[in-house]
């Protein structure tokens, strides 16, 4: 039966006492914030009570009062604005958050999403035409930029002021030309909170302009926010823990068609409805073609017309759908012929005219099946264009960094970056990263990790326990779902797969006796039998299909006891 290394974190009582005291909260509770480096009784405070309340002052952010005065210069000369954003989530909420702030503002505005196979990421030389032709003054530019010095450097020259709103990293500490640059990850600013993603940012600027919290963009924030996988602690803890309950009730006409649309609008929304189901919708056109689609969805004033915008989302969907999975196929077949795993950490393959609109999703697969970092190349003649994604302990953008003298241009952060790439160079650069690798990885890190917040008697589970453990949520990166694990459990019925390769059983300690149920599990099914014993580890939840709420216990790994 193979197996994950688990790793289970040892308890901390005298931690444990303290923050159950101060809190007033059960022992678990204070046991699995400790698990989450949340140790003082204020962060915990801060964590499972934080409110909008707690907030940054968004004058903070180095350089946001030089953007709030030159909006404010818009506002008064009646500039047209130009919103530069990207194909993405979090570029597209955050170019809607900002067409709604100006547009409250009274300040026109237009849009311009390069197109991801035509243009690719970022912001480039090319608007400086289309911002001259349409009489654009000012541009915004969110979710890029950063690193986009050229592009700076020509939208200077040619007399338009530029505003950089982004959260990727800087490349070795230098800064475009811009009359401001808002990005917690400059190494000047002092902000409290660095995981900020775009959305987040273009809500601060609203704060700042707006004098106060504009609780009505956090429908848009959250789903920007858990999409772009950025750390739900802090600031983004807060936006998507007040945002979730506002996307059902949201005022805008396309978020209620596409909810329609995907069949969750009278759902209790959690951000598994946001990353799996709304995400890749909204993604979808991005990938696909264009990302103006989603954008006019959100932006849509017409319920009718955003009917037939989130259909067309759907078609995307689909079609995005097949032609990743015909992907995945054809890569898993090329690593199975050819990726010698003694020599190469890290998987890098090419092939021409691979859609470059699903190369990350081929590469988060290619990681989940084989746990090492995957590069995904798409070439077209002499250029390749890639995506890449990591495991954890690996920091990709300082790998590609170490082979910057062979890329034509990289971008990203530690779990996942682009990159394009001379086709002739491929090969040495596959060479290259993976030297890199042999240093900065060890072995244990290529096996897959599961953390374990505690071991727990199967008997301890109740009802009110668990209630208890989701005053966590919500869920995503940096606070997972918590996982307990229990010994020497007896498998108590024939295990079943069931729909989409799920897998069922029972499992008893002789005190109690709950179902368990693995996803995509259905691998271990032959490895299990009746009355044998095993080593469980789960999430604890409830199970609302009925009436009647029971636990079941959803499996995250299966050991021979």
């Amino acid at each position: 039966m193979n197996s994950k290394r688990w790793n289970v974190c040892p308890p901390n009582p005298r931690k444990q006492i303290a923050l159950s005291d101060g809190l007033g909260v059960h022992p678990i509770i204070a046991q699995l914030l400790i698990n989450r480096n949340v140790e003082r009784v204020e962060q915990a405070q801060s964590f499972l009570f934080g409110d909008l309340q707690n907030l940054y002052d968004p004058f903070l952010l180095k350089d946001m009062d030089r953007a709030v005065e030159r909006v404010r210069l818009a506002q008064k000369n009646k500039e047209k604005v130009l919103i530069y954003g990207d194909y993405d989530v979090d570029g597209v909420t955050s170019s809607v958050v900002l067409a709604n702030l100006l547009r409250s503002l009274g300040i026109p505005a237009c849009h311009y999403i390069p197109h991801r196979m035509t243009e690719g990421y970022g912001l480039n030389a090319n608007i400086v035409n289309h911002a001259q032709n349409n009489g654009v003054s000012l541009i915004i530019c969110v979710d890029s930029g950063i690193n986009a010095f050229a592009a700076a450097e020509a939208i200077a020259t040619a007399g338009i002021d530029l505003i950089i709103l982004d959260h990727h990293e800087p490349s070795e500490g230098k800064l475009p030309k811009a009359c401001a640059v808002v990005n917690p990850k400059r190494a000047d600013c002092s902000y409290p909170f660095k995981s900020l993603a775009s959305v987040g940012l273009a809500f601060k600027l609203a704060h700042a302009l707006l004098n106060e919290i504009p609780e009505d963009y956090l429908d848009l924030v959250t789903i920007g926010t858990i999409a772009d996988v950025v750390e739900l602690r802090g600031e983004n803890r807060i936006f998507v823990k007040k945002g979730l309950p506002r996307i059902t009730q949201t005022k805008n006409h396309g978020l209620q068609a596409l909810l329609q649309a995907a069949k969750i609008q009278d759902k209790k929304f959690r951000p598994y409805y946001v990353g799996f189901i709304l995400g890749p919708r909204l993604n979808a056109t991005g990938r696909m073609g264009t990302a103006l689609d989603s954008l006019q969805l959100l932006l849509s004033k017409d319920l009718a017309e955003a009917k037939v915008l989130a259909q067309n989302l759907e078609e995307h969907n689909s079609l995005r759908q097949k032609t990743q999975n015909d992907i995945i196929e054809e890569a898993i077949d090329i690593v199975e012929r050819e990726v010698n795993f003694k020599d190469q950490q890290i998987i890098v393959l090419n092939k021409e005219g691979w859609h470059r609109g699903v190369l990350g999703i081929v590469a988060s697969r290619l990681v989940d099946k084989y746990y090492r970092p995957a590069i995904v190349i798409s070439t077209d003649g002499e250029l390749g264009t890639g995506s890449a994604r990591s495991i954890e302990g690996f920091h990709l953008f300082e790998a590609l960094q170490s082979c910057s003298g062979m890329l034509e241009n990289f971008g990203g952060h530690k779990r996942a970056a682009g990159l394009t790439v001379r086709s002739e160079r491929i090969a040495e650069f596959k060479t290259l990263i993976n030297e890199f690798a042999r240093t900065a990885l060890s072995v244990e890190q290529l096996v897959p990790t599961l953390d374990i917040d505690a071991e727990v008697p199967l008997s301890s589970l109740n009802l009110d326990l668990i209630k208890l453990v989701d005053s966590l949520e919500p869920y995503g990166e940096g606070n997972p779902p918590p996982v307990f694990c229990t010994r020497r459990l007896t498998v108590k019925s024939a295990p079943l797969v069931m729909g989409r390769d799920t897998l069922k059983f029972w499992v008893t300690d002789g005190k109690s006796t709950l179902p368990a149920v693995g996803f995509g599990m259905g691998r271990f099914k032959d490895a299990l039998s009746v009355n044998q014993q095993v080593d469980l580890a789960y999430c604890p939840d409830i199970d609302d299909y009925t009436q009647e709420q029971s636990i079941v216990l959803k499996i995250k790994d299966i050991r021979d006891a």
